[in-house]
């Protein structure tokens, strides 16, 4: 292959792998803009939700096969479901507490997340489940390179759910409302603000993205497990420093940013795919020494 054949084949790997990322990586900073959580259970989120996708998927492949319209249903339920989960935890887990130190919170996600995870590692025996799907492997030759309808598919329906988000936060009322709890939530709640309300609408939105995302990944892949929210969980978090945390655009912008960064560092010759991991939090690192709000993110001022 070409110079030109091998980047257009690490620039469509790199956006497929960053649009996973990029959906897990919105649920993390639109939690984090809301009220100031890094929620490590995000990423198990993702896992349950592949997990309910194959249920879902399994139970009407009998009517429609496992085709494009069974994946699209499947995933909108799962969505609803899973999204739902988001909002139970929320309720359950964190809004009590709300008040407490940062710490105690953080630790409550934490355990939040190793329930998540040995459960459905007790319910699957930690075993591999196959995803499957008779999508087949056609596509298009751009040059040398082969892109599958699959992978286009993939690309094209998550930039859809992100232009969706970004309409929803700036055109309407509950997004508006989202902007301006980040700021102040004191303040919302005086001008009449269900603020509650609207942290449950935060963590309903997040799961559902993050549940898309894993139903993408069952179908890309072609099997789910258990321990598969535990890497994507680090690897949106490291998406959302690099945009920015708190920031949505810069959370799209971050996990783009770390797919191509990953699939073009495994052409570096001293990296190699083995290496892809340590490419890419070593990016963070630096960037956390010398940019830490992140390619769009603002400094804040802590008042005293």
């Amino acid at each position: 292959m070409s110079n030109l054949d091998i980047f257009l084949q690490q620039l469509a790997n790199g956006l497929i792998l960053g649009s996973f990322y990029a959906l897990v990586a919105l649920g993390y900073t639109m939690v984090y803009g809301i009220i100031k959580l890094l929620n490590f259970a995000h990423g198990d989120l993702y896992m349950v939700g592949s997990f309910v996708g194959f249920l879902i998927l399994s139970a009407i492949s009998g009517l429609l096969g496992d085709s494009w319209a069974a994946i699209l249903c499947s995933m909108v339920l799962s969505m609803l479901a899973v999204g739902l989960l988001g909002v139970l935890i929320q309720r359950v887990a964190y809004q009590p507490m709300l008040s407490a130190p940062r710490l105690s919170i953080l630790i409550t996600a934490l355990a939040v997340s190793m329930v998540l995870s040995n459960t459905v590692m007790a319910l699957t025996n930690g075993e591999y489940k196959a995803f499957i799907t008779d999508l087949g492997y056609d596509g298009v030759d751009i040059g040398n390179v082969f892109v599958t309808y699959t992978q286009i598919v993939l690309v094209v329906s998550a930039a859809f759910l992100m232009v969706v988000l970004y309409l929803f936060v700036h055109k309407t009322l509950y997004g508006k409302a989202m902007r301006a709890i980040a700021i102040d939530q004191d303040a919302c709640r005086l001008m009449g603000i269900n603020v509650n309300r609207v942290i449950a609408l935060t963590f309903f939105i997040g799961s559902a993205l993050a549940t898309a995302a894993g139903v993408m990944a069952g179908v890309y892949y072609g099997s789910i497990h258990f321990a598969m929210g535990f890497v994507i969980g680090l690897k949106a978090f490291t998406a959302a420093v690099i945009g920015g945390i708190g920031s949505i655009p810069g959370a799209m912008l971050g996990g783009l940013v770390l797919g191509l960064l990953e699939a073009f560092g495994t052409q570096i010759p001293a990296i190699g795919t083995e290496w892809k991991d340590v490419f890419s939090f070593g990016i963070l690192i630096l960037l956390l020494i010398f940019k830490p709000t992140g390619l769009l993110g603002k400094t804040e001022i802590e008042r005293m």
